[in-house]
């Protein structure tokens, strides 16, 4: 068999990545991602993509995922294989430690080809190191879905102070139900957890002043919602409600008041996650008009 060679793409390279010759079964390319696409918009870049070949044949290609501005990728995002070996070596090879992100269609294990597709790209990323960490559910909303009637239970607020948003972010950690801030809490304290979410909302390319502090009509806190965008579009940022306000449905008033803030600034899509144990969040999901479309798996190292 001719030998295996992995490497990273090299500048003017980068349509070789599209001559990998299988057909798209799961992965972002699934739901229209091209790779040329974004790397015209520097979210892929040739070092962070590599091949691995046989002759002039790709037999296994990954790239790795980031920001225009960012100077080191965020996640694996972009896996494929013709066999678990090469795909194994690639990721042994590669020298980044982000989490890798799959793709799927919703109901992905009821398909006999996705199911197949997708468990192969998991155990191969487990083979290379990695382990579980969550799945998520992945909605998109649209006009056609409805605007949710606001509850009227909650006024909300600006809140310019950053200081006092680590406060709010600090407090929301205690008791999350995001596997993400579960780990986050078990190398960090609530306050550096807090200035870490922090520096990520202020990551999104969307303006500071849409994030609005939620209180009781007596002023009581109760928490916060960042209506953003992400290079892809409007998102649903952050929804967060504090300890002492939990138990009374706060979260579904949070998560229509961001959905009326970005429908005010005039988009036509919200996109929104969590994960597929947080059923309470699922729950004011579905109530609010938003459709799963997508479902991921986490892995990390």
């Amino acid at each position: 068999m001719t030998e295996l060679v992995v490497r990273p793409l090299t500048a003017g390279e980068e349509h070789l990545f599209d001559t990998y010759a299988q057909p798209d079964v799961v992965g972002f390319a699934v739901f229209g991602r091209t790779y040329l696409d974004y790397f015209s918009k520097n979210e892929y870049r040739p070092e962070w993509t590599w091949v691995a070949l046989r002759g002039d044949r790709v037999v296994a290609r990954a790239a790795w995922w980031a920001g225009p501005e960012d100077s080191e990728p965020l996640t694996l995002d972009w896996l494929d294989f013709e066999d678990p070996d090469a795909g194994e070596a690639l990721l042994k090879a590669a020298p980044f430690t982000a989490e890798y992100c799959l793709a799927l269609p919703p109901g992905w294990r009821d398909d006999p080809m996705t199911l197949a597709a997708g468990v192969a790209r998991i155990e191969v990323a487990q083979r290379a190191g990695m382990k579980p960490l969550v799945e998520r559910l992945r909605y998109t909303w649209t006009p056609a879905d409805g605007v949710p009637e606001r509850p009227g239970r909650l006024e909300f607020r600006e809140e310019p102070d950053d200081e006092v948003i680590v406060d709010v972010l600090s407090r929301i950690q205690q008791g999350s139900l995001d596997a993400h801030k579960v780990a986050d809490l078990k190398r960090m304290s609530p306050e550096e957890a807090a200035r870490d979410e922090l520096k990520e909302l202020y990551w999104y390319p969307a303006p500071r002043e849409w994030w609005k502090l939620a209180y009781t009509p007596a002023g009581e806190l109760v928490g916060i919602t960042v209506p953003s965008k992400n290079y892809g579009g409007p998102v649903v940022g952050f929804i967060g409600v504090v300890p002492d306000q939990r138990g009374h449905g706060y979260a579904y008033d949070l998560l229509v008041e961001c959905t009326h803030l970005l429908v005010e600034e005039g988009v036509d899509e919200i996109v929104a996650e969590t994960d597929v144990t947080n059923y309470p969040m699922a729950a004011n999901f579905k109530r609010a008009g938003y459709p799963i479309t997508q479902e991921r798996v986490f892995l990390a190292y």
